[in-house]
């Protein structure tokens, strides 16, 4: 059912894809990979939000080359994944809806038309087609998982821009967490053990309540081992750094779960 504005409009025409993608759902890996930022797709109603294609194909748009590693890895592994379909320019869908920058008025320096003077119905309408039944989806596979008494480590994919405010970013790739650093620190460990990789710790980004959505909600309050991976854009904004960085990425998650195995 499509949610209609105050004003008439309408978010998702019928002929448009629903709000997630998903692969392998009943992958039999302990790994369950969400993409956030997966994609950089814009509701033809909502008119490309008054922005111009170059800017829609910019990182402010979407997490460039997130979802080909992720798909490469979840084949890898078996994994199940879930990713979403629409820009985080939209609704961002890992950030609290209620949080300013949930659906932002400025991307990086970008001011971004569409979202400006919004109502409050069409700011529902967002939430209700676009981040509510990406954000169910992971909520019902994770509750199937465990009523089958499955184990499940969370992987939140993303990735970062090389340059930011100007400012380029030496690291490769980035481990993030929040609270609960276990499986995090296991990769972190991994991936390092490449001594030509940069592998930063908690930075540039770091998760946390206020900030993120994914892993506090589905991870920490689960109490999963959970661990969210950025990757530098500009390596995996190709095929041949995909492939790599999926390889890569496929054998840390597996030395990462056997340790953590092992130390519990």
């Amino acid at each position: 059912m499509k949610i209609s504005g105050a004003d008439g409009a309408t978010m998702l025409a019928d002929d448009e894809p629903p709000a997630f993608l998903e692969i392998s759902r009943h992958g039999v890996s302990p790994f369950v990979i969400v993409v956030d930022h997966a994609s950089a797709r814009i509701p033809r109603s909502l008119r490309d939000l008054g922005l111009s294609a170059v800017e829609l194909k910019r990182h402010i748009a979407w997490d460039i080359g997130a979802l080909a590693v992720a798909r490469r890895v979840a084949v890898t592994l078996d994994a199940a994944l879930i990713a979403q379909n629409y820009s985080r320019l939209v609704i961002d869908c890992n950030r609290d809806p209620q949080a300013e920058s949930s659906i932002p008025l400025l991307s990086e320096s970008t001011v971004i038309p569409g979202n400006a003077d919004l109502s409050e119905e069409q700011r529902l309408a967002r939430r209700r087609e676009i981040f509510d039944p990406y954000h169910r989806r992971i909520r019902e596979l994770l509750d199937a998982r465990a009523a089958a008494g499955t184990p499940t480590v969370l992987v939140a994919q993303h990735s970062m821009t090389n340059v930011y405010h100007g400012v380029r970013r030496d690291m490769h790739a980035a481990i993030l967490y929040n609270r609960d650093r276990r499986f995090a620190g296991l990769m972190l460990e991994s991936l390092r053990r490449d001594g030509a990789l940069h592998v930063a710790d908690n930075e540039p980004y770091f998760v946390s309540d206020a900030t993120d959505y994914t892993v506090p909600r589905h991870g920490e309050a689960r109490g999963l081992p959970h661990v969210e991976i950025e990757l530098r854009q500009d390596l995996i904004g190709h095929e041949a750094g995909q492939a790599e960085w999926a390889e890569r990425i496929s054998r840390s998650l597996l030395d990462s779960q056997k340790a953590f195995l092992q130390g519990t």
